[in-house]
């Protein structure tokens, strides 16, 4: 039994169509001589912004890691006016 799919009419075919792509594209770096890789600026800029990320996260880390010894030692002193402005904001507003 054979199901016709979107045009594609089995397994036999399917292996078939990814065979010839294949070879084709052997076949096309053959012929270029050389490889050549540019990348689109939308990719440039995202590396870059993972890279500033990364710089961020070790910067939150470090916070974190003084808040921690603070706690831990018993002189972390949180402001209480914000403190209660963010809760009543968080019961308010449901954030």
């Amino acid at each position: 039994m054979s199901v016709d799919f979107f045009g594609v009419g089995g397994p036999s075919q399917i292996g078939a169509l990814k065979q010839s792509s294949r070879v084709q594209n052997d076949k096309k770096a053959d012929s270029s001589g050389g490889d050549k890789v540019q990348f689109s600026a939308v990719l440039q800029d995202v590396n870059r912004a993972r890279a500033t990320e990364n710089t961020g996260d070790s910067d939150r880390a470090e916070r974190v890691r003084q808040l921690q010894a603070q706690v831990k030692d018993g002189s972390y002193a949180p402001d209480l006016n914000k403190v209660s402005a963010s809760l009543l904001q968080f019961l308010v507003e449901g954030r």
